[in-house]
């Protein structure tokens, strides 16, 4: 089993970590830069270096990583996600000096980042893709002809992109031709690579992932799906489990799909399959992420199995605690991403000082951050500072708890996410359990909202209002 397990990673996902070596007896081990110095997740590990001043580039550095996890005794190192989660070359160097790597093979890594590779194996495995091309386009003119045999609109998309970089709509071929050099160029500036590909544009789909793990005893399940479809400039912005909108033959299916896809490509630990689900209520593959996600804990919720403790137990060389029977779903979870950042103003970062910060609480409610009370969000790094993720029994129940958990939850010295989501939910369409990827931009009118005021500020502006009264 392994003893002590070095994070490669922060915030709130490094904590999350820590949490569970914590409930395992395992030493946890945080890295921070110096812009983390005050971080969370170096107060809460058992110990913590530095590597050095420069904000990103310390947390991607291969070699620097392998070399703090050897030099202090660490067996093995988790990636959380971002940052060198899906760089195989960070998976080869641990395994090429003993320390193990919890995730996938770099093979696996490799294979599954080639957007091109992912999809041929899944043609293989009989899972379904979005109608494009085989393979890497070789020219703009390829592009062209292609978009007319497949017909428009198509995306284009880098071969080895994510996180919804080096991706473009084209609607006819003038946009395709202007589009062209840029994702190349994104591509490049992103992911050192300028290989793209074309995909027919599936309008305003329906975004569903299944969570899935596997372990090197031939065990493979999936962990039922999530509905990632409420999301801005394809970033999630609210995740649930499970779906509200498939019917349990559908969930049935696409589970089996993900577990067809793991299988075909020798996968261990574990991993989430991405769906496109069409207004025909058709699934196609898009990609699979060979790492824990962001939006893990719905999953947990829902299932209560513990996915970063699997994780260990796995590269760990032991079988996983669950058989496919015996994974139960209950009620429903969705996940809220609390941003730093202005929805009024184009969602354009706020970072600075925390001056208060109050966490939810009650039943069903529970809180994934890695911010307090006083604490400097840096302008390094992404903008969630926190994760609020809310369960009940069924969905109706859960609008309405989730509802009263935003209400809790109090954020101030830097704007956030949270009045937003507010809004979300007290939307007709989102309530009524049927949405897609288009519904942000379907509805502007959600951020016609008013901010809530702390009370000391409130006060604090009365204050001020009444010396200004008496002062004529």
């Amino acid at each position: 089993m392994i003893r002590k397990i070095l994070i490669a990673n922060r915030g709130e996902i490094a904590v999350r970590i820590i949490r569970a070596c914590a409930e395992m007896g395992i030493t946890s081990v945080a890295v921070y830069t110096d812009a983390d110095r005050h971080s969370l997740h170096v107060k809460k590990a058992n110990e913590a270096y530095s590597i050095g001043p420069d904000s990103l580039a310390g947390y991607l550095n291969v070699h620097r990583m392998v070399n703090v996890a050897r030099a202090v005794g660490c067996d093995a190192i988790h990636p959380g996600y971002g940052f060198l989660s899906e760089n195989p070359q960070f998976a080869r160097t641990c395994a090429q000096r003993g320390v193990r790597f919890i995730g996938p093979s770099a093979e696996v890594i490799h294979a599954m980042g080639d957007k091109v590779q992912a999809r041929r194996s899944m043609i293989a495995a009989g899972v379904p893709v979005v109608p494009g091309s085989e393979g890497n386009l070789a020219s703009v003119d390829e592009a062209l002809a292609l978009a007319e045999q497949i017909g428009f609109p198509v995306m284009l998309k880098a071969t080895t992109g994510g996180g919804g970089r080096g991706i473009r709509r084209c609607d006819d071929p003038a946009q395709l031709r202007s589009n062209y050099e840029r994702v190349r160029s994104e591509a490049t500036k992103a992911f050192g690579n300028t290989e793209i590909f074309m995909e027919k544009a599936i309008i305003n789909p329906r975004h569903i992932e299944v969570q899935v793990l596997a372990d090197s005893h031939g065990n493979a399940i999936h962990l039922f799906e999530r509905d990632c479809s409420i999301q801005r400039r394809h970033q999630k912005l609210v995740e649930i489990a499970p779906s509200p909108q498939l019917s349990d033959a559908q969930r049935a299916y696409v589970g089996e799909l993900a577990v067809r896809a793991a299988r075909a490509v020798g996968y261990e630990n574990a991993g989430t399959v991405e769906f496109l689900m069409d207004h025909e209520d058709n699934f196609y593959f898009m990609e699979m992420n060979t790492r824990l996600q962001v939006e893990h804990p719905v999953t947990e919720m829902i299932t209560g199995v513990d996915i970063v403790q699997e994780q260990i137990r796995i590269a760990s060389g032991l079988p996983m605690s669950y058989a496919q029977e015996q994974v139960q779903r209950r009620g429903f979870a969705i996940e809220f991403r609390i941003n730093a950042e202005d929805p009024k103003n184009d969602f354009l970062p706020s970072f600075g000082r925390i001056t208060r910060y109050f966490a939810p609480g009650g039943p069903g409610v529970r809180t994934d951050g890695a911010i307090y009370t006083g604490y400097h969000i840096p302008p390094h790094y992404d903008s969630m500072c926190a994760k609020l993720i809310v369960w009940a029994l069924d969905w109706e129940s859960l609008i309405r708890r989730a509802r009263r958990a935003l209400q809790d939850i109090g954020v101030f010295g830097v704007k956030t996410t949270i009045p937003y989501h507010l809004e979300i939910l007290g939307n007709a369409e989102f309530q009524s359990g049927r949405f897609d990827t288009g519904f942000v931009e379907a509805h502007p009118e959600l951020t016609d909202y008013s901010v809530r005021r702390p009370v000391r500020e409130l006060a604090a502006v009365i204050a001020a209002a009444i010396a200004a009264h008496k002062g004529l």
